[in-house]
C-alpha cells in the first residue's frame, strides 16, 4: 500500500502543477487587468525646467539656460595648457602666500609653516557654460560656470612648540557660479584696471583633510570652518586691483602753462627774402589739437609773448613738440625747425626758460641738423592738481573732474566721448567717421575703412562760457572715398542732442540711435566739468 500511495501522489503532483499552470495562463491573456493605465510619453523638449533638473541634475548650464555659451574650445585649450597652467598656477600661489603666511603666523605662536607638495593634479577645471552682459559702461562681466574635481597633492608642515605636523589636502571638489566684471575698460594693457568677483549662489566644495594619516574632517566643527562660501556671496565683491586707474586712464592730473616768447635768426623761406613764422605746440599721446602762435609776417626775428595751456596726463613720459612753420598762404607751410622739452626737466610750481636750438629731426646722427636754422625761447610751469582737484573718476562714484584752471566762473567744460557705433551702412562705401558741431565749432574723429561697427574711443573738449542748457550737441557719422568720384562723402545718420540734460546730471552716457539710418547706433558719453567737482 505505501508503495503505491508514493506512486500516485507523485502522478497528482504533476497533474496538479501541470493544470495550474495552464489555467493560470489562460486567465492572463483573457482576463486584463482594469486599474492598469498605458503610461503617458512627454518629450523631453515638452519638460518644464525643474522637471528636467530633477531627470538630468548634471546637465550643463548651457543647455537648461539660453543665456550661456558653450565653451567647448575654451575646455580644449585647457586641457591641453593645463600641465603648464598647473605649474604656473602653483608658483603663484605659493609667491602669495608666502609673506600673507609669515605675517600672520607669529600671531598664533607658530615657528613656521611651508608648503612639502603642492600640485593640483592632472585633471583641469572645465567650463559648463558662460554668460556675458552688455552694458553701456566700461566694464565687462562674464559668469562662467565651473565644475573641478580635482585630485591635488597639497602637503603642508606646521612647526609650533618644537612640534611638526604635517596635514594634506586630497579629492577636492568644486562646483562655483562666479560673476567676474572687468572694469574700467582702458587703453593700457592688460585693457582693465581692476576685477571684481563675487558669488552668484553659494558654491559646492568639498575636500579631504589629513593630518599623520587621520581624517581632520571627521573632527566635529572642522568642516564648517573650512566653509568659507559666504564671504564673497552676491552683493559681496573681492577686488583685485591690476593697474593704477589714474596711470590707465590717463586722467589729467596737471596744467602745463607755456609762454612762447621768441625766436631768433630764423632762415628765409620765402623768394623775396624774408618769412612768415609761427609755433605749434602740443603733446605727445595727447588727442587734443595743437596750440597755434598768431604768424607773424616778414619776420626773421619774430617775438610773440603768447600763453597757452596744456593738459598733462603723464609728466613722466609725455613730451612737449615745439614745431616752427612758414606760414604760406596757398599750399602747404614749410618746416622751418623743431624741438622738444621732456616734462621731467620741469620742477612743479617752478618757471623755467628754455632757449632751443631748432633741428631739422630729432635724430642724433642727422647730418642736417648740424646746420642752424634759429632759435627759439619758451618759457614752462607745470602746475599739478591737488588730490582734491584731480576727482575719482566716474566709474564708481559717478563723480566728475573739475574744469581745468583758467575756465570762466560761470562757465564750464563741456567734454565729447565717441565710443562707437553699430549697424552703419553707406550706400556706396562705409568708412565711417564723426562729425561733431557745437556752437559752430567743428571737431572730426579719425576715419576707419570699411567698418559698419567702427570703435574710436576718442574725447574732445569744448570751453563754455556759460552752461549751454538750450544747446543742441549735432553728430554725425559721414562716410568718405577718395576712390568713388561721384560719391567722394556720403551721410551715414545723424542725431541732435539736447545738452540741458547733461548740465543738471553733470554726465550722461548713451545709445542714439541715428536718423536717415535703417538700423543705425552711436554710443555718445557727456560730461560737463565745472570749476566746483560734483558731490
Amino acid at each position: 500500500m505505501g508503495f503505491f500511495s508514493t506512486i500516485f501522489g507523485f502522478f497528482g503532483f504533476g497533474l496538479g502543477i501541470s493544470i495550474g499552470l495552464i489555467l493560470g495562463y489562460f486567465l492572463f491573456i483573457y482576463f486584463q487587468p482594469t486599474d492598469v493605465k498605458d503610461p503617458k510619453i512627454t518629450p523631453l523638449v515638452d519638460q518644464d525646467d525643474e522637471t528636467l533638473q530633477k531627470m538630468l541634475p548634471e546637465i550643463p548650464n548651457w543647455i537648461k539656460n539660453p543665456d550661456f555659451d558653450r565653451l567647448d574650445w575654451l575646455n580644449k585649450f585647457i586641457e591641453l595648457m593645463w600641465p603648464y597652467l598647473e605649474k604656473a598656477i602653483c608658483k603663484t600661489a605659493k609667491n602669495i602666500a608666502k609673506p600673507i603666511i609669515e605675517e600672520q603666523i607669529p600671531k598664533y605662536k607658530i615657528d613656521s609653516v611651508e608648503f612639502q607638495t603642492l600640485t593640483l593634479g592632472s585633471l583641469p577645471p572645465t567650463f559648463q557654460g558662460m554668460k556675458v552682459y552688455l552694458t553701456d559702461e566700461k566694464e565687462l562681466i562674464m559668469e562662467p560656470s565651473i565644475k573641478w574635481a580635482a585630485n591635488p597633492n597639497v602637503t603642508i608642515a606646521v612647526k609650533a612648540f618644537g612640534l611638526k605636523a604635517t596635514v594634506q589636502v586630497v579629492d577636492l571638489q568644486v562646483f562655483l557660479l562666479p560673476r567676474i566684471t572687468l572694469k574700467p575698460l582702458v587703453p593700457s594693457f592688460p585693457c582693465f584696471a581692476n576685477i571684481f568677483v563675487s558669488l552668484m549662489e553659494k558654491p559646492h566644495v568639498d575636500f579631504g583633510l589629513k593630518l599623520v594619516g587621520a581624517d581632520l574632517m571627521s573632527i566635529p566643527g572642522v568642516y564648517r570652518i573650512v566653509q568659507v562660501a559666504n564671504m564673497y556671496l552676491w552683493p559681496k565683491t573681492l577686488e583685485v586691483p591690476i593697474l593704477d586707474l589714474a596711470k590707465a586712464l590717463r586722467r589729467p592730473v596737471g596744467i602745463l602753462h607755456v609762454k612762447v616768447l621768441q625766436a631768433m635768426k630764423l632762415k628765409k623761406k620765402d623768394l623775396l627774402g624774408a618769412s612768415d613764422p609761427y609755433v605749434k605746440l602740443k603733446l605727445t599721446d595727447d588727442k587734443m589739437p595743437s596750440k597755434k602762435t598768431t604768424v607773424k609776417h616778414k619776420n626773421l626775428n619774430p617775438e610773440w609773448n603768447e600763453e597757452f595751456n596744456l593738459t598733462v596726463r603723464d609728466p613722466e613720459s609725455q613730451v612737449l613738440e615745439i614745431n616752427v612753420y612758414d606760414w604760406e598762404q596757398v599750399g602747404k607751410h614749410d618746416k622751418m625747425g623743431m624741438n622738444v622739452i621732456t616734462l621731467k626737466e620741469v620742477s612743479p610750481e617752478e618757471p623755467k626758460r628754455f632757449t632751443l636750438e631748432l633741428l631739422k629731426t630729432l635724430d642724433p646722427n642727422d647730418a642736417q641738423n648740424e646746420k642752424s636754422r634759429g632759435q627759439i625761447v619758451v618759457e614752462l610751469t607745470y602746475k599739478p592738481f591737488k588730490e582734491d582737484e584731480m576727482g575719482k573718476g566716474f566709474d564708481e562714484t559717478q563723480t566728475i573732474p573739475k574744469a581745468p584752471e583758467g575756465t570762466p566762473p560761470g562757465g564750464g567744460l563741456l567734454v565729447v566721448i565717441v565710443h562707437e557705433a553699430q549697424d552703419v551702412e553707406g550706400k556706396y562705401h562705409t568708412n565711417p567717421h564723426v562729425r561733431l558741431i557745437f556752437r559752430g565749432e567743428e571737431k572730426k574723429t579719425k576715419r576707419i575703412k570699411k567698418n559698419r561697427d567702427p570703435r574710436w574711443e576718442e574725447e574732445y573738449q569744448f570751453p563754455v562760457e556759460e552752461p549751454p542748457t538750450n544747446d543742441k550737441l549735432h553728430v554725425e557719422v559721414v562716410s568718405t572715398s577718395s576712390r568713388n568720384l561721384l560719391h567722394q562723402k556720403e551721410s551715414l545718420g545723424y542725431v541732435n542732442i539736447n545738452l540741458g540734460d547733461v548740465v543738471s546730471n553733470k554726465r550722461i552716457n548713451e545709445k542714439y540711435h541715428l536718423i536717415d539710418s535703417k538700423n543705425g547706433r552711436i554710443q555718445i558719453e557727456l560730461q560737463w566739468r565745472t570749476l566746483e567737482a560734483q558731490e
